[in-house]
């Protein structure tokens, strides 16, 4: 199964627009907004991993990180899988 592995650094300065409530939500919505943009994916066909799903939330709801650098793997099948890069 082929795949394309790709590192972005994701800027989540709109989640600085939500309310303060709800800011680590939006920055979950903006990172995969952004792989369906970068990566010409489906919604549905976006998964997201739970270690970066507790790298956004690990600050609290009210102050998720600025930005952040994600690895983006797109099998041939076109499932999109989002998780931290292994450094």
């Amino acid at each position: 199964m082929e795949q394309d592995e790709t590192i972005f650094n994701i800027p989540l300065r709109e989640t600085k627009k939500a309310p303060r409530t709800e800011r680590s939500e939006r920055a979950m919505t903006e990172i995969k907004d952004y792989i369906i943009r970068h990566l010409k994916a489906k919604e549905e066909d976006v998964w997201i991993d739970g270690r970066l799903n507790e790298a956004i939330w690990s600050r609290g709801i009210t102050s998720p990180p600025p930005r952040i650098r994600v690895k983006a793997v797109k099998f041939e099948d076109g499932l999109v899988e989002v998780s931290l890069p292994e450094d």
